[in-house]
């Protein structure tokens, strides 16, 4: 009985890893960012494109809200054209190389 309740955690807590969970690569991300310098590399930038936005900096933000983010732009969850533009070319890789990048960037 304890054996079948250890393994009933472990397929709860191996379920439980978000699909975000790629490593990402800081390095590998500088061949990438130029997709997104343009608008958030800018201190205060507003878009005037569906409508007036203020563009979020992204220098600092934790890793997985980048990832969680992109992937709703990807789905469709979050609207804004250019970014669900953006985000459908991505893959999970680049999202999570992204993320690092931005994440450990100030």
């Amino acid at each position: 009985m304890k054996g079948r309740r250890l393994i009933i955690a472990a397929v709860l807590a191996a379920a439980c890893v978000p699909a975000w969970a790629v490593e990402g690569n800081a390095d590998a991300a500088k061949d990438k960012i130029s997709m997104c310098v343009g608008c958030h590399g800018i201190p205060g930038y507003r878009t005037a494109f569906p409508v007036v936005y203020h563009v979020p900096k992204l220098g600092g933000q934790h890793p997985a809200y980048i990832v969680q983010a992109l992937q709703a732009y990807q789905r469709g969850d979050r609207d804004h054209p250019s970014m669900q533009a953006i985000a459908a070319s991505l893959s999970e890789q680049d999202m999570a190389d992204l993320a690092a990048y931005y994440g450990g960037a100030k």
